[in-house]
């Protein structure tokens, strides 16, 4: 079992930055992927941004350039650093983790909110 658990979200006006980390514990493998979701009001989940325990990164279109994903593999953490926010960004961001870029485990999701 994978235990995730986010923090950072929080209420920002458009042009805005945030940034969201996620710790993981439990069964850590030492090659893994982890990475964000998010899911809007009426909305199917998305994916956001990935990263392997190698650093190699995927990016939806529509954050690329504007959202950095990183991770600390000591601390098994992932971050999303968000710049130049949206009101279509507002949405439930999720992490999650899995041995591969399909996750596993999902955190309990953290609100981001973006006032125009």
């Amino acid at each position: 079992q994978v235990q995730l658990v986010e923090s950072g979200g929080g209420l920002v006006q458009a042009g805005g930055s945030l940034r969201l980390s996620c710790a993981a514990s439990g069964s850590i493998f030492s090659i893994n992927a982890m990475g964000w979701y998010r899911q809007a009001p009426g909305k199917e989940r998305e994916s956001v941004a990935l990263i392997t325990s190698g650093d190699r990164t995927i990016y939806a279109d529509s954050v690329k350039g504007r959202f950095t994903i990183s991770r600390d593999n000591a601390k098994n953490t992932v971050f999303l650093q968000m710049n130049s926010l949206k009101p279509e960004d507002t949405a439930v961001y999720y992490c999650v983790y899995g041995l591969t870029y399909r996750p596993e485990y999902w955190g309990q999701g953290t609100q981001v909110t973006v006032s125009s």
